[in-house]
């Protein structure tokens, strides 16, 4: 090649070099806090040798060090050092509004978590719907986190679907529509200990870009599994997965009342993407009644968001035969409990709280301290293998038993079912909505049978 080519060659690849650099804009000058703004709470942050170093305090809440410019699609790239007795996060797409918790900092969380949990990368909800994706969904990412060392932190938000990477571990992967623009804030998370006062949480290298993304974005080999949070959709993967809508989020398509051949004519609501049994005296199946899907199903993994408001009372039930009670009240089958435990009396009644939220209604409690988000919207999840059913609330498992066990069969002998015959033994049966007489919404209503 001539000494003229090589040159030109030499050019054309230091004009592509910085071509690809100037796509990335640095958010943080490595000086001082310019472009940047504090939110909510009063601790300290404190810039030197081009780091930012946030330092816990007592008595203030969360507080955010936020730009003053709002990002919408974008890819995000910054490096973190945290204290084991801190837990912080990386605010995108968040807002602090006046109208909305007298300007709460609200909106998506990159996690950083050095507590054995290990959910750094998964993504919270903050001031919202709580966890999004917690890494229960994704194990290997829980060991992507260094401790006492530097991390490397990736988020390309690019339209509704959200991604992260912990030290080039894929860690989450959603699809959410709920806020396309907003800030970008570093937390330092409030304590409750005196001797995590002090605790420091540190950023540098942090830089951001907003062009020509779809070249910039890592490739759909490098991702994580996904979660579809866009209200009533099935997503490619879901469908490639075997997930289907059991409710259409417009239509009562699939659904009858469960004393019915028809869906109830009263009592329930289809508005604005959300199926509401409607507030009436509070008993059981007096208003509307029971719905119940028309197909049966055997083994499969459940999906319902629902949200209750106050003391209000629910469930979704499986293996439902509606053949049984014909009478007055709800149809029978193994029942989520949907409840709210502060303010029904319900919560009071049964053995150890086996009727509080979540728990096999009358037969297994489920545990006092469990992931509930009040005034929001909660996902139960049902999955049922054979004789094997675990309950999840929120990602989390909080119930796991057996059916057709000794064990079982005391159970049911001792609740108010005993005097059905081979209660919740059945191979098969349908999927119920409960009517009990209090408001309770529904949506993104999804089965995937096994």
């Amino acid at each position: 090649m001539k000494k003229t080519s090589l040159l030109l060659f030499a050019i054309l690849i230091a004009t592509v070099s910085l071509f690809s650099q100037e796509q990335w804009e640095m958010l943080f000058n490595g000086k001082n806090l310019k472009g940047w703004t504090k939110l909510n709470g009063t601790a300290e942050y404190v810039v030197k040798d081009g780091v930012i170093t946030g330092i816990s305090k007592m008595n203030t809440p969360n507080t955010f060090m936020a730009t003053k410019k709002n990002y919408g699609d974008f890819i995000l790239e910054l490096e973190f050092k945290v204290d084991n007795r801190l837990n912080s996060g990386i605010q995108f797409r968040s807002n602090s509004l006046k109208e909305y918790q007298d300007g709460r900092v609200h909106g998506y969380q990159f996690e950083i978590d050095p507590s054995p949990r290990a959910w750094s990368g998964g993504v919270y909800d903050e001031g919202r719907r709580g966890w999004i994706y917690p890494l229960d969904l994704n194990p290997t990412a829980q060991k992507a986190f260094k401790a006492n060392e530097w991390n490397k932190v990736r988020i390309e938000a690019i339209g509704s679907t959200i991604r992260t990477w912990l030290n080039n571990t894929p860690c989450a992967n959603i699809l959410d529509n709920t806020t396309s623009s907003g800030f970008i804030a570093l937390q330092v998370h409030s304590i409750g200990k005196v001797e995590n006062e002090g605790a420091t949480v540190q950023w540098k290298n942090i830089r951001i870009c907003t062009t020509e993304l779809q070249k910039v974005k890592k490739s759909e080999s490098e991702t994580a599994p996904e979660v579809n949070k866009i209200d009533n959709t099935i997503s490619e993967k879901e469908a490639a997965e075997g997930w289907k809508l059991l409710w259409d989020g417009k239509t009562t398509d699939g659904w009858r009342g469960a004393k019915l051949t028809d869906f109830p004519k009263n009592g329930w609501e289809i508005k604005n993407g959300e199926l509401k049994v409607l507030k009436s005296t509070g008993g059981e199946s007096t208003n509307g009644g029971d719905i119940v899907t028309l197909k049966k199903y055997k083994n499969f993994e459940l999906s319902v968001d629902f949200k209750i408001t106050k003391g209000a009372n629910s469930g979704v039930k499986y293996f439902v035969d509606t053949e049984l009670n014909k009478g007055e009240g709800s149809s029978i089958g193994c029942e989520f409990q949907i409840l709210d435990d502060n303010n029904h009396p319900d919560a009071k009644l049964g053995v150890k709280g086996n009727r509080k939220l979540g728990s096999l209604y009358d037969l297994i409690p489920a545990p006092e301290n469990k992931p509930y988000r009040s005034n929001f919207y909660n996902t139960a999840r049902i999955v049922v293998k054979g004789n094997k059913v675990s309950h999840y609330l929120n990602e989390t498992k909080i119930i796991g038993y057996e059916r057709g066990t000794q064990m079982w069969q005391a159970l049911v002998n001792y609740s108010k079912y005993g005097v059905w015959s081979n209660f919740g033994n059945a191979a098969e049966g349908n999927i119920l909505l409960q009517d009990h007489g209090d408001e309770v919404s529904f949506k993104n209503i999804k089965i995937k049978e096994l």
